[in-house]
Parts: C-alpha cells; sequence; structure tokens
C-alpha cells in the first residue's frame, strides 16, 4: 500500500513496516510537486508529516478531535483524509481550503486561520466532553494494540466512549497572550486534554522574546536532548544485565529528566509535561501520545521539528518556504513577481527613516510579509519585532507615540482585528500619532475567508479622531506613508493590499496629496463614481463602458476614506442621478455607509456582500459577487434607465 492508497486514517492503520518507514519521503514528494504548482505553505507542512502521521495513527478519528492552531500546517492532515486528489485545487477558486474547514471534511474539527487560538478551542472541547454524559469515563473503551507496522495504534473498542482532544500549537503561536490565557485556565481546568506544542523555532520569520529563549534552551540543552541515548549507552556496556534493568533504565532516565525540567513553565500553569520528543520519529511520538492519553490529565507533549524538513531548499530559507507562490521544484527558485505594495512600503519608510530619527517600525512576527525585512536590518535599533502580540504591539506603539517617537505599525488587515480595543482606547483616545500600515486589505484571493482584508474599514471608521486613506497605485502608497509620517499628528490608518491581480491605476500619482481631499479623475454629468483605493482601475474601465452606453460618468479618486472629501463630491455631484461607490470591503459599515452618512443622500454601494468571502484568483472573486467594471456598469445602466 502506497500514499495513493490511503483514503482515510483507517487506510494508515493498515501500513506493513515497511510502507510506513516510505510514508513520510512520499509524503514529502508528493507536497514539494504540488504546492510548487499551486503555492500555497510549504516548510511548515514539511516539518510536520511524521507528527501528522502519528496523531492519525495514536487517535480515532475523526471522533476525537485534532485542532491546528492558525491551520496553514494541515495539509499532510488533508492529504490522509481523504483530500488527496483534490490538492491541485488548493487554495483555487472552488478547490480545497488551505486551512482547516470543517465545512469541507469531518476531519477538520475546527475552522482556523489565526494564531493561538487552539489551546482555547481544545479546551472548551474537552469541557464540553466532560460535561457530557457520554464521557463519564472518556478512557474507558480506548485500546492502543499493536498495528501492521510495529507500532500502537489507537483502537475504539466502545463506540461510546468519550472524545480524545487534542490541541496543536506552534513555538510561534505560543507567543500570543491568548495561548497563555488558555494554559493558565487548562492547567487547573480538570478535564483530560493533550497540548502538543510542535517546536521548530519559526514561526513565519524568526521567533523572538523570552518564550523563544526558554524553548530554544531546551531545544539545545545537549543533556536533555542526549538522556535516553546516554542511560541505554551506560547500561548496555555492563554484561548480562538483560530486561531485568529495562525498567531501572526507565525510571533513572525519567529521574534526571525530572531534575532538568522542575522549573518547567509548562508545569508551572499545571500541565503535565512530556518531552522534549523527536518530532520526526513516528514510534516515539505514539508511545509518547499513548502515555499522554493514560494520563486522563491536562498533558504537553513537547515536539522538536525542523521547518522545511527533507527539502534542502526550504530548510535552508524556512521564510522564504512559508507562504510561497510557484516555484521551481528542482532548484527552490520562486517564479519572478511583480514588485507589491508590501516592497513599495518597505522601500519608503527606509528612505523616509534615513532623515527622520523618530521613525520606528513594529510588526508582529511578519518584517517578511510586511516588507520590513529591509528596515530590520538598516535600522536595528528602531526596529521592534513583538512576536505574535497584536494586542501588545499597538498598546507598544502608543507608548512610543506618547513619548515622542513616530511608530508605524506594518500588520495585515486581518490580523489588526485582533486589537480593535487597543487602537480605539490605547491610540485614539488619547490622540497619539501611530501610523498604522495596513497590509492585504481588500480580497487577499488564495488565502480565504479566515485571511481576508474585507472589514477594517467597517472597524477603524467609527474611531473619532482616525484619519484612513487608501491609495489607487504604489506610488500613491508611498506618498501617503510619507503624509502620515511627516504631516500628521494624530492616528492615521493606509490600507493597502499585496497586490489584487489587477493593473493599478497611476492616474493621481503627481497631484499633491492635501488632508481630507480627493481627486477628480474624469468627469461627467450623469453619473458620478467615487472609488477607495485599489479600486480606481475598476472605476475607470466602469466610466467607459457608460460612456459607450451613451451616459457620462465622473470618477473621484477619494484617497481619503476619512475625512471625506465632502466639498468636491457635492460639486461633482450636484446635477448627477446616480452617485455611486466603489470599495473592497463588507458593505455593512463600510465607505459607501460612511459616505451616504455624510452626504445625507442615497448612494448606490458596490462592496462585498454580508458573509465570508472564500477562496479564490481575486478577478474571480470580484467577478463572482458582480464587482467587476462590466457588472457594475450593467447595474448602472438599469438603475440610470429607471
Amino acid at each position: 500500500m502506497s500514499l495513493y492508497e490511503i483514503n482515510d486514517p483507517q487506510d494508515l492503520k493498515k501500513l506493513n513496516k515497511e510502507q510506513l518507514r516510505k510514508l513520510p519521503a512520499e509524503i514529502r514528494e508528493f507536497l514539494i510537486e504540488n504546492v510548487s504548482k499551486t503555492g500555497g505553505h510549504l516548510a511548515s507542512n514539511l516539518g510536520v508529516v511524521e507528527l501528522t502521521i502519528a496523531l492519525h495513527l495514536a487517535f480515532d478519528l475523526p471522533t476525537d478531535k485534532i485542532v491546528w492552531d492558525v491551520g496553514h500546517q494541515s495539509y499532510v492532515h488533508k492529504i490522509l483524509t481523504g483530500r488527496r486528489d483534490k490538492f491541485q485545487t488548493l487554495r483555487k477558486f472552488g478547490g480545497i481550503s488551505g486551512f482547516p474547514k470543517p465545512a469541507e471534511s469531518e476531519y477538520d474539527s475546527f475552522s482556523t486561520g489565526h494564531s493561538s487560538t487552539s489551546i482555547s478551542a481544545a479546551l472548551g472541547m474537552a469541557m464540553a466532553e466532560k460535561l457530557s454524559k457520554q464521557a463519564a469515563n472518556p478512557h474507558s473503551g480506548f485500546e492502543f494494540n499493536e498495528g501492521p507496522g510495529n507500532v500502537p495504534v489507537a483502537r475504539r473498542a466502545d463506540p461510546n466512549d468519550g472524545r480524545h482532544i487534542i490541541g496543536i500549537i506552534g513555538d510561534g503561536a505560543l507567543t500570543g497572550g491568548m495561548a497563555f490565557e488558555a494554559l493558565n485556565h487548562a492547567g487547573n481546568a480538570d478535564v483530560p486534554m493533550i497540548v502538543v506544542l510542535n517546536d521548530n523555532g519559526m514561526s513565519i520569520s524568526q521567533n523572538v522574546g523570552g518564550v523563544a529563549r526558554y524553548l530554544n534552551k531546551i531545544r539545545k540543552n545537549p543533556r536533555y536532548r542526549n538522556i535516553n541515548a546516554d542511560v541505554k549507552s551506560l547500561f548496555t556496556q555492563i554484561p548480562l544485565i538483560g530486561k531485568p534493568l529495562q525498567t531501572l533504565i526507565h525510571n533513572v532516565k525519567m529521574l534526571l529528566k525530572k531534575l532538568l525540567t522542575d522549573k518547567s513553565m509548562f508545569k508551572n500553569f499545571g500541565l503535565q509535561y512530556l518531552g522534549p520528543i523527536d518530532g520526526h520519529n513516528t514510534k516515539k511520538l505514539i508511545r509518547v501520545l499513548r502515555r499522554a492519553v493514560r494520563l486522563n490529565k491536562p498533558v504537553l507533549v513537547h515536539v522538536l521539528t525542523t521547518k522545511g524538513k527533507g527539502y534542502k531548499f526550504a530548510e535552508e530559507n524556512p521564510d522564504k518556504f512559508h507562504g510561497i507562490g510557484a516555484f521551481d521544484a528542482k532548484t527552490g527558485e520562486v517564479f519572478p513577481a511583480e514588485q507589491s505594495f508590501s516592497d513599495t512600503f518597505g522601500d519608503t519608510l527606509c528612505t523616509i527613516a534615513e532623515t527622520n530619527e523618530k521613525v520606528a517600525a513594529i510588526t508582529a512576527a511578519m518584517p517578511d510579509g510586511t516588507g520590513l525585512a529591509k528596515f530590520a536590518k538598516k535600522f536595528p535599533d528602531r526596529f521592534v519585532d513583538v512576536g505574535i502580540a497584536e494586542q501588545h504591539m499597538v498598546t507598544l506603539a502608543a507608548g512610543m507615540a506618547s513619548n515622542g517617537m513616530v511608530p508605524v505599525v506594518a500588520v495585515y488587515s486581518t490580523f489588526l482585528q485582533r486589537a480593535y480595543d487597543q487602537i480605539l482606547h490605547d491610540v485614539a483616545l488619547s490622540n497619539q500619532h501611530v501610523v498604522f500600515a495596513i497590509d492585504r486589505a481588500g480580497c487577499v484571493g488564495k488565502d480565504g475567508e479566515t485571511h481576508q482584508g474585507l472589514y477594517d474599514l467597517s472597524y477603524l471608521l467609527h474611531i473619532p479622531d482616525m484619519t484612513i486613506l487608501a491609495p489607487a497605485s504604489k506610488e500613491e502608497l508611498a506618498q501617503m506613508l510619507d503624509f502620515a509620517i511627516d504631516k500628521m499628528d494624530s492616528p492615521v490608518a493606509i490600507r493597502y493590499p499585496r497586490s489584487d491581480g489587477r493593473e493599478q491605476s497611476a492616474d493621481s500619482k503627481e497631484a499633491p496629496l492635501e488632508y481630507g481631499k480627493g481627486t477628480l479623475i474624469r468627469t461627467g454629468a450623469d453619473i458620478l463614481i467615487i472609488s477607495l483605493g485599489t479600486m480606481l482601475q475598476t472605476a475607470l474601465v466602469t466610466a467607459e463602458i457608460l460612456q459607450s452606453r451613451g451616459i457620462s460618468a465622473a470618477v473621484i479618486n477619494a484617497r481619503f476614506a476619512k475625512p471625506l472629501d465632502v466639498e468636491l463630491i457635492e460639486k461633482c455631484a450636484k446635477d448627477c442621478k446616480i452617485i455611486a461607490t466603489l470599495e473592497d470591503n463588507t458593505e455593512i459599515g463600510g465607505f459607501g455607509s460612511y459616505v451616504e452618512a455624510q452626504l445625507k443622500r442615497n448612494v448606490q454601494k458596490f462592496a462585498f456582500p454580508d458573509k465570508f468571502i472564500e477562496q479564490g484568483e481575486t478577478l474571480e472573486i470580484l467577478e463572482k459577487y458582480e464587482l467587476d467594471a462590466k457588472s457594475i456598469a450593467e447595474k448602472l445602466v438599469k438603475q440610470y434607465e429607471q
């Protein structure tokens, strides 16, 4: 039996010893071949191959529940649970998601996409399990038997046996405050659950902070890692000891480990600590997971893995292969891509910082993704990576601003929503000059529901004293960043995409930027289209289509979502029958709603509907939700002719 005959975890449990030995290499080959074509999260998945196999052998899925933190490392799980043949559709429109998705498979127990959530979710499941009558004795019917591969595999003797709950979290995600809140609760909740700490020394970029130093100390402690081998070596040199001393070997090993880990922070939280374990040894992993089950209490299993394992290029550059586009599998070379908005942001910030020593840059474990890698190298004293801690990041920035610095917070739109209270309470309320560089705003495409940046306008527009800008082009982004740092003295947010697959408009790049002022790009007398950000090109094409239908349309590049250039809009809309707005945000509470409230006049709003938007190429998504120029023009023609 090969990988191509495994369609669910029960098939996996039928493998013989040789088949099980070959399986990790087969999976890695499959991953590299497929992700090189579709793009996706490669390095993290290469690192969890044996761990995922062990979890599927040690537990009885889908009755037992595995919660993957973030979920970008769940590709192997998907391959082993009936989705192997769909992998060419990974992250594509109508295809399988790059993250766990219960609607996609019964084996995905919880929808995830953001960091540091798995322990909380798993604890909640475990508490619910304990409260159910079915789980009065959750381990009564759970057995481990020797499988064909001479490894202990889980068999559920009683179908009514309670579920086992396992939360997987990475060492990067462990830097998030929510993870510590959950650990604090789990150690005192008195419910059986297993937390597997997948420790590869990385998140997206190198981990930072005290937690990372603590785990690194454990990883690199040769006394700790070599106890098993050293103790066995010691006793095997004594002649005629035989089997009677095997128990003694085990007890001595456990004693030595105890001496080294009495001060473990996990034990202080109240969890039983097991580890660290070689995360690339399937047999050892299963045995430790078996022990964790039998402890029948909150347990943390510390697993050491190598990000990018088995693919030289990913092992050497795990950050590059964390989230990657299509690449040449033989050479590891990524196919060329145009300069992104993130690149423009990073380059511009470096230029500004050369002459403005008050500028500092802050990120939450994403210097590469946000374009700050150059800044970090050039200005290390003014670069701050807080780890996966968005709430702390924002309040830290407020503190820096209150003491004379100009902090620029670079963060994805979908992650900034985790720090809403800090934006409102710590930045805006005291009117601190913090610049929010909101990357991946709008439709993000392939990462789908969990990463869509379609809500930032809705949670920022209603915050008093918040200025919001949106560039229509990369050139305009550079202009706005300079303005936000040099001309502003209050909270300001600039939202922009990474790249949305459309040709960007630079029609207004030479126009001076004035506070709260938009620009008239095209004149017209029948319909006024107010475009925000990169929707400008769509607005201009829409106007051309309308012109071909005998309808004259004016186009404004709003530039500022807040404050709104009401004067320009009212002037241009004076004789227009229709005012329309275009935005890449959800309609509820978005730019169109804000324009309507400011003008006190009905506005035709073109925005995303009130639903979670799936994955796909940006152009596919825009067409599906009728936010492409052709669909918009058709709607406006019908409305105009009524």
